[in-house]
């Protein structure tokens, strides 16, 4: 497919003549269109299309088609019909009114262009820079991040479900693939067993009856598997993509032992971030927050928060559900770099704090990361008043702890934790604090030689963590963190108008693009709002609380 650049000369006299005669008052394609102009330049996407072939669709044309796509909900068919029926668009994209679009089958092919050459991006970074272009986004000021659970486009399966599902699965590829070569394998009970979706209503009563059918299905997909890698099988089988998820499936819960086929318990299987969780989509995983449980993504949310510029969301980050929100505080940081876009002061809630952000946030991007941070836990040992390891004076350079009582440590060890995290730990004898009066409110160690044990971090990180914990107590403090809760409007926003708690495509890449899209639409809408003076939507509340005479 050769890219053909096409330079937009401006809408056509007559689209623009007929558009504006029907929308006075515009629609956001118009007002988008008459305020920024064209927005993506072709050549901004030629690294993905070759120098020969036939002559591809704008791709310009079509990152602004999927753009609005997003803006307004519609499929990739609908977005291709509006495109041919809808005046505004066509105003939008620079097109006569006779043009006839083109076939909706071409942005899934787009899509996967942008994906294939590392282009997912490019949308996002094309809106930001004519934002700042505009004078309206810049480096510094204040940002804040959020993020929500994404569920994937796949059902979530309990174990037996899944393992049955895998096999239907495979079985349904090869029956396709290869139908001679499987049919002798397939019997009467196969087609019983695995002819239609799995679902838990079909499997038989009682515990050990299912503990059964889950280990016959694991025999019939080692049959399958045995079958698919014996040396005289055709070697392109292997390669199917579910033949592959079925192997993994079958290592991760299954084993086999001298007395046959055996479903793994609990303990031995893998963790949750390196299991499957669905034979369709191999990238999604099963993830738990507040209690509360997916199947799917995470996608967390960077946006600008100064009131005197449109807030506009510049960075995505999408992951599987298994990961924290702490393990993506660094790749926000340097993704913000990248755009050179970094804030001075950086609000995110408590999930994406420790003290290594903090003095990282601050040594190597020259950020304020402000949000809470864990307090300190051995109050949760303890009924009534306590002892907090603040009380404990440190000598870092003498390698020695004080007790409030004044009695020293007598043990300072360097270890580390299971994740590599560099810790101290710190025992005080048991002869000191056996006698000592506050010995309730301090420790309940009663055996062995030790007394009260601290864990330190590492100097810096343990003295900015004792300062942020003093420093989150005062009103001051919670009056400059409140500004962090307008992200949530932000993600509101997004589910609202583009259902981003809902991806439409499978595996991460795709979804990922997806996200981006999303975020490239909410500035859009919000740069529309801005240049004809919006106001900002209000807090909603209840009505109750309304009546509360202190609010």
């Amino acid at each position: 497919m050769l890219l053909e650049s096409r330079r937009d000369v401006g809408v056509p006299e007559l689209t623009a003549r007929v558009v504006r005669a029907s929308f006075p008052k515009g629609t956001l394609a118009i007002r988008v269109r008459e305020a920024l102009g064209p927005l993506f330049e072709d050549d901004s996407f030629a690294e993905a299309f070759p120098a020969r072939g036939r002559p591809a669709v704008s791709p310009g044309a079509l990152a602004l088609v999927s753009v609005l796509q997003y803006a307004e909900g519609h499929t990739d068919r609908q977005a291709a019909d509006q495109v041919r029926a809808r005046m505004d668009w066509k105003f939008l994209l620079g097109l006569e009114l006779d043009d006839p679009g083109f076939d909706f089958s071409v942005l899934s092919d787009f899509r996967a262009r942008l994906i294939e050459h590392g282009l997912e991006e490019k949308v996002l970074d094309l809106i930001l820079e004519r934002v700042s272009g505009l004078g309206l986004l810049r480096s510094g000021g204040r940002q804040r991040t959020d993020s929500t659970h994404v569920l994937a486009a796949v059902r979530t399966l309990n174990r037996m479900e899944f393992v049955g599902e895998t096999l239907r699965a495979a079985l349904e590829a090869l029956a396709a693939a290869a139908p001679d070569w499987l049919s002798p394998l397939v019997t009467a009970e196969w087609v019983k067993r695995y002819g239609a979706r799995i679902d838990s209503y079909r499997f038989p009563k009682g515990e050990n009856v299912r503990q059964e059918w889950a280990e016959q299905v694991g025999r019939d997909g080692f049959t399958v598997l045995e079958e698919a890698f014996a040396p005289d099988a055709p070697g392109w089988l292997r390669e199917i993509p579910a033949v592959q998820v079925l192997r993994r499936a079958w290592v991760e819960q299954y084993h086999r032992d001298g007395e046959g086929v055996r479903w793994r318990e609990a303990k031995d299987l893998p963790p949750g971030r390196r299991r499957l969780a669905s034979p369709y989509d191999p990238d999604t995983r099963y993830g738990v927050k507040r209690g509360s449980g997916w199947c799917g993504y995470k996608t967390h949310l960077s946006e600008t928060c100064e009131p005197d510029t449109p807030h506009m969301i510049t960075h995505v980050v999408t992951t599987d559900a298994t990961v924290g929100d702490a393990e993506v505080t660094e790749a926000v940081h340097q993704g913000l770099a990248a755009r050179e876009l970094l804030p001075d002061e950086h609000a995110v809630d408590a999930g994406y704090v420790t003290a290594a952000h903090v003095v990282s946030a601050r040594d190597d991007h020259k950020i304020h990361l402000l949000g809470p941070v864990g307090l300190d836990t051995v109050h949760e040992r303890h009924e009534g008043a306590h002892i907090a390891q603040s009380a404990f004076s440190v000598d870092w350079d003498g390698r020695k702890v004080t007790c409030p009582r004044g009695a020293a440590s007598v043990s300072w060890s360097d270890q580390r934790k299971p994740g590599g995290t560099p810790i101290t730990r710190v025992h005080f004898a048991l002869q000191d604090c056996d006698p000592c009066p506050l010995r309730s409110q301090c420790t309940k160690a009663a055996n062995g030689k030790y007394g009260r044990t601290l864990t330190l971090l590492p100097r810096e990180q343990q003295q900015v963590l004792e300062q942020r914990r003093i420093e989150q107590q005062t009103e001051e403090w919670k009056a400059r963190y409140d500004i962090r809760a307008g992200v949530e409007g932000t993600i509101s926003q997004a589910v609202r108008r583009t259902g981003i708690r809902r991806t439409r495509y499978t595996g991460l890449p795709k979804t990922h693009l997806g996200n981006v899209l999303t975020a490239t639409a909410i500035n859009i809408i919000r740069l529309d709002a801005w240049l004809n003076d919006t106001p900002l939507g209000k807090t909603r509340i209840s009505h109750p609380a309304a009546l509360d005479p202190a609010a």
